[in-house]
């Protein structure tokens, strides 16, 4: 069983579920997702991307000059789509347990719909 993802990863492989985008594009689509809480610097996001391409979790697919600048595309890897459901399952399983307890402790008030 492979560690816990941290949020941001597991914000950025959220984010290239849905398709190919270019990094200014996943940037916003993390800081969407998170609420705004999460909020990813250029360098950050591309070291990130690099990191999880090593991991061969998602890879460049394509680029463009838009305005005079580069575009790079990512998208996510089958395995990477695999490690984005099992993260999802574990954090799941984590929610439902502890919602389950808080209910226990407060005699049933807690919400059910975790």
């Amino acid at each position: 069983m492979s560690a816990p993802l941290q949020e941001p990863t597991f914000l950025i492989l959220s984010a290239l579920a849905e398709g190919p985008m270019h990094g200014y594009g996943v940037i916003q689509e993390v800081q969407a997702l998170s609420g705004g809480r999460v909020s990813l610097r250029p360098g950050t996001l591309y070291g990130a991307l690099d990191r999880l391409s090593e991991q061969g979790l998602v890879v460049q697919e394509g680029e463009e000059v838009v305005e005079g600048r580069l575009r790079r595309y990512y998208r996510l890897t089958d395995p990477g789509a695999e490690l984005l459901a099992v993260e999802i399952q574990r954090m799941t399983g984590n929610a439902k347990a502890a919602a389950a307890r808080l209910r226990r402790r407060a005699g049933g008030s807690a919400p059910a719909s975790a």
